[in-house]
């Protein structure tokens, strides 16, 4: 059975990510929304302080943390990494998403590393800041249509191809970057490369200008013969029909419920917001009445409230999973899909709730609902993630349901 109550060996480390929240990420929140494109110097600190948490096997907020455990005793309950992670993760986001996304050697690069690399790359790699670079201008949430190449030339790989919304892309020391060995073999030839910044072809285009996490920079780049060791290749070379997208599914697998527990946390971070200004206008959430007996802006309040706390089990169930070496691409795909549309609706009715102080800048409620969109969006659309659901529901491949 599984209990979704916090342990109480992770207590410490959520404290800790909290404060780090409240005192580093809130106080400079809205500094780096207006100042965007400007890298937020006070993270460096904080970023060496969860390296040594993730060094000394703590766990910590950062995604390098994420790993699943394939060999670990079934018969057993683990509350690991993943978990740890997640945890972190919703606090830290409690206090700025944005912020978040720009700790140096904790971006979405670093946990696809940690998901499917060998023990040699681990190793080699390890102290890197990756992002990680999917999207493309033809291919956004269908991510087996990339038509980035990678052709094997000796003892290296030629990359040739265009990447956009690449999270903290310019700032990283290395991009892992997905392309296929194959077109016409379909999802099975998609790979990831580690490109390391400096690597003769790798341009950065342009960064982008964004609605919400405006701390974090997004780049978009261009990949002409970009030669990448045969050794940055992320786990299997081989293209392997019968496993079809599963090495690359390995990834959304770990990296699904990090996004899920950002928006968790942002979620949180305006519903604990609305909760104290709407007490400030004498307006006290009354759990003991509720329905037609409680006013109207309770009700949508614990209504919301009671899509948080689906969204925050969901989360939990799908990194506990991964801890405890359990298949979890359905629950990782339902956290994802439950969390970010959550966190959306939340966040906006959360500024309608608080009126004009929820418009105003005033409060950074109007900030988290610029936030909250991506996280519907990056890591799999909100469309593309019930579709995964549906499939795992109804046993359909992707060729017979699309």
């Amino acid at each position: 059975m599984i209990n979704l109550e916090v342990p109480g060996k992770l207590g410490v480390l959520v404290s800790q990510a909290r404060q780090s929240a409240a005192e580093i990420f809130r106080p400079n929140s809205r500094k780096y929304d207006q100042a965007e494109h400007t890298y937020p110097v006070e993270l460096d600190v904080l970023a060496a302080l969860i390296d040594g948490l993730n060094a000394s096997g703590a766990g910590g907020a950062g995604a390098s943390g994420v790993r699943r455990d394939k060999d670990g005793d079934k018969t057993k309950i683990r509350n690991g990494a993943n978990l740890a992670t997640v945890l972190g993760t919703i606090e830290m986001c409690w206090g700025d998403v944005g912020l978040l996304l720009s700790m140096p050697r904790q971006g979405l690069g670093n946990a696809a590393i940690a998901s499917v690399a060998n023990d040699e790359q681990l190793q080699r790699f390890a102290g890197k800041w990756a992002a990680m670079a999917i999207t493309e201008p033809d291919c956004g949430s269908d991510s087996a249509a990339i038509r980035t190449t990678a052709v094997l030339d000796g003892e290296d790989y030629v990359l040739n191809g265009e990447k956009i919304y690449v999270t903290s892309g310019e700032r990283a020391d290395a991009v892992v970057v997905w392309a296929t060995l194959d077109r016409a073999r379909g999802r099975a030839a998609i790979k990831s490369f580690v490109v390391e910044k400096g690597t003769p072809g790798f341009e950065l285009v342009r960064l982008e200008h964004k609605l919400g996490i405006r701390a974090s920079d997004t780049a978009h780049f261009r990949l002409e013969n970009v030669r990448v060791p045969k050794a940055n290749l992320l786990g299997d070379p081989e293209i392997n029909v019968e496993r079809g997208f599963a090495g690359v599914m390995q990834t959304f697998d770990n990296t699904r419920p990090l996004v899920a527990a950002m928006a968790v946390g942002v979620a949180k971070a305006a519903l604990e917001e609305t909760a104290r200004l709407l007490s400030e206008a004498g307006i006290e959430i009354d759990y003991d009445r509720v329905g037609p007996r409680a006013p109207a802006v309770v009700s949508t309040y614990l209504a919301l409230e009671a899509d948080y706390e689906a969204a925050y089990l969901l989360t939990l169930e799908a990194a506990w999973m991964a801890d405890n070496s359990r298949p979890n691409s359905l629950q990782a795909s339902m956290a994802k899909a439950k969390a970010g549309r959550s966190a959306t609706e939340i966040a906006l009715r959360c500024v309608e709730l608080a009126g004009s102080l929820g418009y105003s800048e005033n409060s950074l409620l109007e900030k988290w609902a610029r936030d909250a969109k991506i996280l519907d969006i990056f890591e799999g659309t909100q469309q593309i993630q019930q579709l995964i659901v549906a499939r795992r529901l109804l046993g359909k491949s992707s060729a017979e349901l699309k």
